[in-house]
């Protein structure tokens, strides 16, 4: 319980001096202190059982520079070590068994105690997307969302959820004891019950209700907070992250530098890193990295999400038929849900789509990115690829990298950012695929085509196919453009030199919680772990930091193999006068895009926007309102950064043509 050998007994006279301060104790030769030990910093404290007690020098300064002294007052000790400097001040009931680390503050805690031995929340299986079960993930301190989904969403490979499951169940049996630990620098104050929990170092609990079985996890760089009227049972909550005003958890694991408050309600459910959850409702979802829940009338419910943006109102369900709560959802990287928008599950939303009305049939677009899901006389009509043009989409991914609250050099989870990427581009070559066979055999003159319950309107379709093309000529031209802008040639040869790639990547990709990566990659690790030379949980989070590493250099890869697909060209042999073409269409779909944007952002300064400004004056008024509070157009940051971004490309352009035109000349 505690290094002996830097205890003592407890001397008589120390004994004396603690009885002359009013504490008391069953059996003082179970008293051991540090040499250096100051019996006046112990007053009307009792102790019993196993007693380790530090010393008590340092001041402790707290809010309004109020400075006390460390030590022990007004307090019951059963069965605890207190290290160095700790300050223990109106413990109502008791504290039992905890080792108090250095520094550590407990002020008006009424119980604060281990009851038998404990995993601490460690183990607990959380029932994602099913609540009846079926896809449990047991969740640990380690867990990144990487490890969670392969938990969640490989189940037809059996044999790695049982090496999963084994190498869990090893942890959390390492974790089991009778003891919990308070770490270094932690506070807590003004907390009613507090069992069998352990608290990370410099964590902060204040003015919490209830807490149970579970683990705050915590460091200097990074503290974790627990709040005001929080009740939290069977839970981990990581570094960097905050559960506050009287949210009540149940069976959830809270990632790093997640924000769960004002009332905020969770069960069997995961939050990966930079989540936010206020005023709502969560029951067995899987919510990957910033997704975000906002609104006091939002439920989500038996879905897994990743970056969503969820309205409010936002509902779904999962009771199809008539055997309970067996039917899932998956909303796809990126995709938000309009006001009152509501999803019958099973369905599944493809990346960076908006869903808006409400949907009653069993919807699969997730061959179809970027697109409008639009509710219509209770009929779901799809609008593939109008996202792309939209600024709020790429306002959305530029801002989720700044809105990293994540302090911990390495973080559990390894997020990819990028909109345009192997995993969305792949889905847009296979939206255009499916848009033009459904022109193809439905006829021009149909007026909609139906897809997997959805119907696209004849025009939606052109547009989609126009606007995938696009977008796909920018990603496989921004990888060509980036190539030859970081390297010197002089030659032909030269320049297919700057092109040269290497292997892996260039089949399918999949997005494991945030991180994009190649299925092979993926499976190669899988089948380690099925045979054991993958064989601890930090190995598994290792291969996925390497793979975030190896994100550019497989995407480039990855390019070249479409860039013979989609645009005939072989970076092997491709000539000056290909490039030079393709070049060209590719500064074509970047600023056709940039401008769709621009005209879009236009909307938010039309007259129409203007309602409501000038309250009490007329045109001119509500003009000089509205700039005043709003700016004018061309000087806002979004749209100026839309301008300087298709003056970036241009010049980017003559910058690759000039050097293009030296070789060919």
């Amino acid at each position: 319980m505690a290094r002996v050998m830097e205890y003592r007994a407890i001397s008589a006279r120390e004994i004396e001096i603690l009885r002359g301060h009013g504490c008391s104790c069953d059996d003082w030769s179970r008293v051991k202190v540090k040499e250096g030990f100051i019996a006046d910093r112990v007053r009307n404290t009792h102790l019993s059982g196993d007693i380790y007690l530090g010393i008590f020098r340092r001041q402790v300064t707290f809010a309004g520079d109020l400075a006390r002294c460390s030590g022990i007052y007004n307090a019951t000790l059963h069965n605890c070590v207190i290290e160095d400097d700790v300050y223990i001040h109106q413990v109502k009931n008791y504290v039992a068994n905890y080792r108090v680390e250095r520094e550590v503050v407990i002020e008006c805690v009424d119980t604060l105690a281990v009851d038998g031995p404990s995993r601490f929340g460690n183990g607990t299986r959380v029932s994602v997307l099913t609540e009846s079960g079926g896809r449990e993930v047991p969740i640990f301190n380690e867990l990144s969302a990487h490890i969670a989904y392969l938990m969640a969403f490989y189940r037809h490979r059996p044999a790695l959820i049982a090496h999963l499951r084994d190498l869990i169940d090893e942890y959390t049996r390492r974790i089991e004891s009778s003891t919990g630990i308070i770490a270094e620098g932690a506070h807590l104050s003004g907390c009613r019950t507090i069992l069998n929990v352990n608290v990370g170092p410099y964590a902060r609990v204040e003015g919490v209700y209830r807490l149970e079985d579970g683990s705050i996890n915590s460091s200097r760089e990074d503290p974790a907070y627990v709040g005001p009227g929080v009740i939290a049972k069977h839970f981990i909550t990581s570094s960097g992250s905050s559960v506050s005003e009287s949210s009540v958890i149940t069976c959830c694991f809270v990632g790093q530098g997640t924000l769960l408050g004002k009332q905020y309600s969770a069960e069997h459910s995961l939050f990966a890193a930079n989540c936010q959850g206020f005023h709502g409702e969560a029951c067995s979802i899987f919510a990957g990295p910033y997704s975000v829940s906002h609104h006091k009338s939002t439920l989500l419910i038996a879905a897994y999400f990743a970056f969503l943006n969820a309205g409010s109102g936002s509902n779904q369900s999962n009771h199809m038929y008539k055997l309970g709560p067996i039917h899932q959802g998956i909303i796809e990287r990126g995709s938000k849900t309009a006001s009152d928008s509501y999803i019958l599950w099973p369905a599944k939303i493809g990346a960076f789509s908006l869903v808006m009305g409400r949907h009653y049939r069993n919807i699969d677009t997730s061959d179809m990115p970027f697109s409008y899901l639009i509710e219509n006389t209770d009929e779901s009509y799809l609008a593939p690829g109008v996202n792309l043009r939209s600024i709020g989409t790429i306002r959305d991914v530029q801002k989720w990298p700044l809105r990293d609250r994540r302090r911990e050099e390495r973080p559990l989870d390894s997020i990819v950012f990028n909109m345009l990427s192997p995993y969305s581009v792949q889905k847009m070559i296979r939206g255009r695929a499916i848009l033009e066979e459904l022109e193809r055999v439905s006829g021009r003159t149909s007026e909609y085509y139906m897809f997997n319950n959805t119907k696209i309107t004849r025009r939606a379709a052109r547009r989609g196919i126009y606007l995938y093309r696009l977008g796909i000529t920018k990603f496989l031209g921004n990888g060509i453009v980036d190539r030859l802008e970081r390297s010197s040639f002089s030659n032909e040869e030269e320049m297919r030199l700057a092109l040269a790639f290497g292997e892996g990547g260039t089949g399918e990709w999949v997005d494991i919680a945030g991180l994009l990566a190649p299925a092979e990659e993926v499976a190669r690790m899988i089948e380690g772990i099925e045979k054991g030379s993958v064989a601890s949980l930090v190995l598994v989070n290792d291969m996925c930091r390497a793979w975030k590493d190896r994100y550019a250099d497989w995407t480039w890869h990855w390019t070249v193999s479409r860039l013979k697909s989609e645009a005939g060209i072989d970076v092997t042999d491709v000539t000056v006068e290909r490039l030079v073409e393709f070049i060209k269409e590719w500064r074509e779909a970047v600023v056709a895009l940039d401008k769709m944007m621009y005209e879009d952002a236009r909307k938010e300064f039309t007259l129409k926007a203007r309602v409501g400004f000038g309250i009490d004056g007329e045109e001119e008024i509500r003009q000089s309102d509205f700039e005043n509070v709003r700016g004018e157009f061309d000087s806002h940051p979004t749209v100026k950064n839309i301008l300087e971004h298709i003056d970036r490309k241009n010049r980017l352009f003559e910058t690759i043509m000039e050097k293009l035109q030296r070789i060919s000349k």
